[in-house]
């Protein structure tokens, strides 16, 4: 079984930062991308950026050159640096993990909301 725990949501003014974190634990050998998730009231879910074991990174185009996604592989921890952040990023942040046996595997998400 996979559990994954975010933590680091919170109320920023537009313009701050804020730092988010996924805790991996159980069976997670075969977990080898790691990906936050985003929704917005009334919004469909959307990917907002993704990390492999190896490092390489890919980023929703709305949050290039504003948010960060970085992992630990000795902690199994995955964070997501936020900065610049505008009021069109508040959302409830998911951590996600995929398993190729398995499926996906989501946490609990935590909110994030920015205020103008």
């Amino acid at each position: 079984q996979v559990r994954l725990v975010e933590s680091g949501g919170g109320l920023v003014q537009a313009g701050g930062s804020l730092r988010l974190s996924c805790a991996a634990s159980g069976s997670i050998s075969r977990i080898h991308v790691m990906n936050w998730y985003r929704q917005a009231p009334g919004k469909q879910r959307e990917l907002v950026a993704g990390i492999t074991s190896g490092g390489t990174t890919n980023y929703a185009d709305s949050v290039k050159g504003r948010f960060t996604i970085s992992r630990d592989n000795g902690k199994n921890t995955v964070y997501l640096q936020m900065n610049s952040l505008k009021s069109e990023d508040t959302a409830v942040y998911y951590c996600n993990g995929y398993d190729a046996v398995t499926g996906n595997h989501w946490g609990q998400g935590t909110q994030v909301t920015v205020s103008s």
